[in-house]
């Protein structure tokens, strides 16, 4: 009888090389299931970004309805200031309506889609990572490749749908007016653009080993690719070169409806998506790529206070938006300047100033942008103050609140943190509005104007805080809803005045009641109620958070 056992010396038997396929298996069960778990989120991104195009698109065709309007926006677009607001010089050459879509709002979308696209993918990689959901997947038969697929699938498909909503929406409106194609070009240059971040996305999930750092890395690169258009529009148009947000607006759509430079684009999500890829095999799975700092031996004594806790984990987002409207307050404060000559020719924005008051367009002009600013900030408060609810589904909280340390003091010290950053990004941008808009009008006092007209919109944002707390404190599954509030703030502060919307509309938001300032006088009866209004909606979201369970582990 002959053994069978192998000797010593006997060649082992090597493991069956993994293909792709294994790698991706699961795959497609993980993008039904990513997309129906976002069902409702992506449908509430798809259907703003969609409704936000057509309203303007439909505001630009009433505002530029004749050759002498559309060449009066022509006059007031060609500076250097209005080109870094908007995009390159060549959209001026034909500036019909669509033109004027693709030179105005382009740009500003491209930020929004990125956000978007980087938003699905962290959310469908590092954070499945990070709260240990995504070792419990790969412990079935899921290839180690699949999870990063199908975030990349999904974000594609949202970008892909986006794109054909635009299409049809732009053709149905009627602004396709430049040859074939031209609607459907401005949709697939949306999809380009957010499948380039989504793979900046994918890159920035393998670097750190939290999802608030991933998403941070790829934010700061779409800050940095607007910075270079910027910077490309109002020079030579070098560095437009260097951003895929410069890439997307040569497309030229509706003008010369380029299809190549949006393929840019695509180029590039291929490149970092592989690359994300590759990172992935060389990572454990919850760790990144970069090793983790060793902290202290011992907290600091702000660390082992609830207040100085929540200010840790605020900090970096609060230093990112700080930043950020600091440098919107002065592009819109270098254009303060020739705010009279940008809208002398278009009655509807002449029909909105006038009814805003001031002495001067400056004045009025900067108190209808002021809102913009104003509802930038209220997502940081919200961001802010829905962050407990991380904490506690994360499971974070229940070992604190485990200790000797109250539901108030540790809910409250993100509130506090929420209701004075908002502040203070509001001060931060009204300094930088009144510096460049004294600098563009030629008038020292629009410092300090504009600083307490900043100002004069924190109650604001502090009802819009006690709206996040009311919720998280009685309805933390509806916490989200709070989003609700900035979004209608501009609907109805910045639009409604264009669209001529029914005062009611305004006042149903807590933005509507702060005095328009400079333009108009001060108003402390609103602003003491809007205060009155934040605490005691502060109080009883404290009230219902004392009261419920823990969303325990």
């Amino acid at each position: 009888m002959t053994s069978t056992t192998a000797g010593p010396d006997a060649p082992e038997k090597s493991a069956p090389a993994r293909t792709v396929a294994d790698a991706l298996t699961g795959t497609g069960t993980l993008i039904r299931f990513g997309l129906r778990r976002d069902r409702v989120r992506l449908s509430l991104w798809l259907l703003a970004l969609t409704l936000g195009t057509l309203v303007t698109a439909a505001q630009y065709k009433a505002l530029y309805s004749t050759p002498a309007e559309r060449a009066a926006a022509v006059s007031s677009m060609d500076s250097p200031a209005a080109l870094a607001m908007t995009g390159p010089r060549h959209y001026l050459s034909d500036y019909t309506v669509g033109a004027i879509l693709g030179h105005q709002l382009l740009g500003f979308m491209a930020v929004l889609v990125g956000l978007m696209s980087v938003l699905i993918v962290t959310r469908h990689t590092r954070d499945e990572e990070e709260t240990g959901r995504a070792e419990l997947v790969r412990s079935t038969v899921v290839g180690r490749h699949a999870q990063l697929a199908s975030a990349l699938a999904i974000a594609a498909v949202a970008n892909l749908v986006l794109a054909l909503l635009l299409a049809l929406g732009l053709t149905a409106v009627g602004i396709d007016r430049s040859g074939p194609g031209g609607a459907l070009l401005y949709g697939l240059a949306h999809a380009a653009i957010g499948l380039a971040f989504a793979g900046v996305a994918a890159v920035t999930a393998q670097i750190t080993a939290h999802t608030r750092g991933a998403t941070g890395m790829a934010l700061a690169v779409i800050g940095v690719a607007y910075v270079l258009r910027v910077a490309g529009d109002v020079g030579n148009g070098v560095l437009s070169w260097l951003s895929p947000i410069g890439w997307t607006q040569r497309s030229y759509v509706f003008v010369d409806n380029r299809w190549w430079p949006p393929a840019l684009c695509l180029l590039l999500a291929a490149l970092t998506a592989a690359y994300g890829f590759v990172l992935s095999t060389r990572r454990d799975v919850g760790a990144g790529l970069r090793s983790e700092r060793i902290g202290r031996r011992t907290a600091s004594d702000a660390l082992v206070r609830p207040l100085g806790l929540a200010l840790r984990l605020h900090r970096a987002t609060l230093l990112g938006f700080g930043a950020g409207l600091c440098l919107m307050g002065v592009m819109y404060g270098s254009i303060l300047g020739e705010a009279a000559d940008m809208v002398k020719d278009i009655d509807q924005v002449q029909e909105a100033l006038a009814e805003i008051g001031g002495s001067t367009v400056a004045e009025s002009f900067a108190s209808m942008v002021m809102v913009i600013v104003a509802v930038v900030a209220a997502v940081y408060v919200v961001m802010a103050t829905l962050r407990p609810r991380a904490e506690e589904s994360a499971g974070r909280a229940e070992p604190l609140l485990a200790t000797g340390l109250s539901r108030d003091r540790w809910l409250g010290a993100h509130v506090a943190v929420a209701l004075a950053g908002g502040t203070v990004l509001m001060v931060l941008a009204g300094l930088g509005f009144g510096l460049a808009g004294a600098g563009s009008a030629g008038d020292g006092d629009l410092v300090l104007e504009l600083v307490g007209a900043a100002a004069a919109y924190a109650p604001a944002l502090w009802v819009t805080v006690g709206v996040a707390v009311l919720l998280f404190g009685w309805a933390p599954r509806a916490g989200a809803a709070a989003w609700i509030v900035p979004v209608y703030a501009f609907l109805v502060g910045y639009l409604g005045p264009i669209l001529q919307l029914p005062d009611w509309t305004t006042n149903l938001s807590p933005f509507g009641h702060v005095p328009r300032l400079p333009a108009a006088g001060m108003n402390w009866t609103s602003l003491l109620v809007l205060t009155a209004v934040a605490a005691g909606l502060i109080l009883l979201g404290l009230a219902g958070f004392r009261r419920r369970d823990l969303d325990t582990k």
